[in-house]
């Protein structure tokens, strides 16, 4: 027969319903490159050349750029559309990572590379990718103003001297990854809404950005650890008293057969 689980057991429900809420559901993709921090180089100013080239700029003030990249199908003589950016103020040995994160509902694959300035300028084929998308964003910025531009205004220099510093080129590949019913979407494929974050590593062994999610990580996985301690004590108790009451209902049941 049947028996009413005893009210401990209906306390299980209460660690589910706390990992439950603990747990976070992700909802973008991130693809990354991982790299040093090259030695630093000699820019004249003012007007440096890479100013003219109206690149977006990356740098440990200002890690964050939250812009569009225009995305292509692959083809074997286009792998995707290319997109450059610029880092800068780079401290000469340090780890970096770029991490670029969009939404899962724009599935794109996205190959990130960095190049020096040197070996940029002096590759046909990196060169001719740089100056092709700079030509396009100038255009492009003309008549719609570039924010990306506008906030690193501030980073200038006012010295007309040349200056040296640790840069470096980021290009982004971007290669549409879907099939759809929808012609127009096969036919074009709409810019992919994107994060690009430089992230410098402490101790060139952990990103910076994810300490907070690592020590949330220790957190939620203590207090998984002391409510698993919990339940599996409450359980072992739970099976102690019907152990128990096993014995003493056997004990009776042989006090009747001997009063019988």
């Amino acid at each position: 027969m049947p028996f009413p689980l005893p009210r401990p057991l209906h306390l299980f429900s209460l660690p589910c319903l706390l990992v439950l809420l603990l747990t976070t559901f992700t909802t973008a993709n991130v693809e990354k490159t991982i790299f040093l921090g090259p030695p630093p180089i000699t820019i004249p100013t003012p007007h440096p050349p890479i100013d003219d080239l109206g690149l977006a700029r990356l740098s440990p003030s200002h890690p964050i750029i939250r812009t569009y990249l225009n995305a292509s199908f692959p083809t074997p003589s286009s792998p995707g559309t290319e997109s450059w950016f610029f880092l800068q103020n780079l401290h000469p040995g340090r780890r970096y990572e770029v991490r670029l994160c969009w939404l899962a509902t724009q599935p794109t694959t996205f190959t990130l590379t960095t190049h020096t300035l040197t070996h940029t300028l002096s590759d046909p084929i990196l060169f001719s990718s740089l100056t092709n998308y700079s030509s396009s964003r100038l255009t492009s910025t003309s008549t719609t103003p570039d924010l990306d531009i506008d906030i690193n205004d501030a980073e200038k220099p006012f010295d007309n001297g040349p200056i040296s510093d640790s840069v470096l080129f980021l290009r982004v590949r971007a290669a549409a990854d879907y099939f759809s019913t929808d012609a127009e979407l096969m036919r074009t494929v709409p810019p992919v809404a994107v994060d690009v974050i430089l992230d410098p590593f402490l101790g060139n062994v952990f990103p910076r950005s994810l300490v907070p999610t690592a020590c949330y990580g220790v957190v939620v996985a203590g207090v998984a650890i002391l409510v698993g301690k919990w339940v599996v004590g409450e359980l072992g108790r739970v099976v102690d008293d019907m152990a128990v009451e096993g014995e003493k209902e056997g004990e009776g049941e042989r006090e009747e057969k001997k009063v019988q």
